[in-house]
């Protein structure tokens, strides 16, 4: 009778729509609660993605802001460097024909050097500049030819020594062979200019721009 009597009231708590009730509401509760915590965790999985991605692009970025650091400004140093070499050609590069004779042959009487087998070549045409080159024989004492040499390097005229050789002595006096180059304006240049030859070869014989006898 006690067993019956004891399972009895089980029996009723089982069968009451309230007991049913609570144990929806617990097992809703603990769903809630899974279904939180994995919403949780999901949320700080998406932030910890959205941050590493953040970071990608920073980075990105930034090494694109290096790459193209170079190029910024760029259209005002191109405008730079053409003003810059306005004003060399201007300065340095001879107006005409003439004046780089004209130069030479004041530079080796202030020297107190003889020229001889002077010969002018062109070189290829350029959109620029064309380079003019001067071959040329030089006899004098050796500190005279020196300062001839510093002269051409210094001068006002932009004149590059491109070879000298010792050809030979005689008594105080040196003979040597030099090869100078400047550069003219495409429309300065003369025509009947023959083209420079190889630096190993010699100037071809041009009489038209001979100087002072052989």
């Amino acid at each position: 009778m006690s067993t019956n009597g004891s399972s009895s009231p089980w029996r009723e708590r089982l069968a009451s729509p309230l007991t049913w009730h609570v144990a929806g509401l617990v097992l809703l509760l603990i769903l809630a609660t899974g279904l939180a915590v994995r919403l949780g965790m999901d949320w700080a999985a998406m932030d910890r993605d959205s941050g590493d991605v953040l970071a990608e692009k920073q980075i990105q970025l930034k090494a694109l802001e290096l790459q193209t650091a170079p190029l910024r400004g760029l259209d005002k140093r191109v405008d730079k460097t053409r003003e810059e070499m306005q004003a060399f050609y201007k300065k340095r590069i001879p107006p005409d024909y003439s004046l780089i004779s004209t130069r030479i042959g004041d530079l080796a009487v202030a020297s107190e050097v003889r020229l001889t087998r002077v010969q002018y070549t062109q070189g290829p045409p350029g959109s620029d500049l064309t380079e003019i080159s001067l071959d040329a024989g030089i006899s004098g004492a050796y500190p005279a030819i020196m300062h001839f040499v510093n002269s051409i390097e210094r001068d006002k005229v932009f004149f590059i020594i491109r070879a000298m050789s010792f050809t030979s002595q005689q008594g105080g006096l040196v003979n040597l062979r030099m090869r100078v180059s400047t550069w003219l304006c495409p429309e300065d240049v003369p025509s009947g200019l023959p083209s420079t030859p190889a630096a190993d070869q010699p100037a071809p014989a041009s009489s038209a721009a001979e100087k002072e006898g052989d």
